[in-house]
C-alpha cells in the first residue's frame, strides 16, 4: 500500500503523487472502498481516485535516485525492439508502453531515434505513430526520471545523453 506523498507511477498518466489514501464520499464512487487520491505532477489542476485494490491499472512506485542512475548506466546495453513486420509496428509500441516499464521505455526511445534517422537518410518524415510512441515514451521515461534525480523535466534528456556520452568514452 501506498502512503501520502508517495510517488508513483499510473499507467500512462505519468508520475503522480498520492495526496490522499481513504474512503471517498462521491456519488459514483464506492463508499465502503479505500481509494488512492493521485495527482498527476505533469497535469495542473486534476486528480485521479484509484481504489486501493484495484488491479485494472498498473501502478508501481518510481525508481530511486539510485536505482535511475543505474537505469542511465545501463542504456548503451539495452537494446531496440526489433520489428521485421511494418503492420505490427504500432502494436509492439502500444503493447511496450502499456508494460510501464522504464527499460521498455528506452527500447522504444531507440528503436524510433534509430529508425527517424533511418527515414530522414532515405529522404522519408517521420511516421504519425512514430512520433506519437517516441513522444509517450520520452514523456514516460523523463518524468520519472525528474522526480527520481530530483531535477526539471526538461533537463532530464541532456542529463541522459551526457552521461551515456561519458560512458562511452
Amino acid at each position: 500500500m501506498y502512503k501520502i506523498d508517495d510517488y508513483v507511477i499510473y499507467g500512462l498518466k505519468g508520475v503522480c503523487q498520492v495526496v490522499d489514501v481513504g474512503y471517498l464520499d462521491i456519488d459514483c464512487l464506492n463508499k465502503e472502498k479505500k481509494y488512492y487520491t493521485l495527482h498527476p505532477l505533469y497535469s495542473d489542476g486534476s486528480l485521479i481516485y484509484t481504489p486501493v485494490d484495484s488491479g485494472k491499472v498498473r501502478m508501481r512506485k518510481i525508481l530511486t535516485y539510485e536505482e535511475a542512475q543505474e537505469l542511465i548506466n545501463r542504456i548503451p546495453s539495452i537494446e531496440e525492439i526489433d520489428i521485421s513486420e511494418e503492420r505490427v509496428r504500432e502494436a509492439t509500441y502500444k503493447a511496450t508502453m502499456e508494460k510501464h516499464d522504464c527499460n521498455e521505455w528506452i527500447r522504444i526511445i531507440k528503436t524510433l531515434y534509430l529508425r527517424g534517422q533511418e527515414r530522414q537518410q532515405e529522404g522519408k518524415k517521420t511516421t504519425a505513430v512514430d512520433e506519437r510512441y517516441l513522444h509517450a515514451a520520452e514523456e514516460c521515461l523523463y518524468g520519472e526520471l525528474a522526480v527520481s534525480l530530483k531535477m526539471d523535466k526538461d533537463k532530464v534528456k541532456a542529463y541522459i545523453a551526457e552521461c551515456v556520452e561519458a560512458l562511452q568514452e
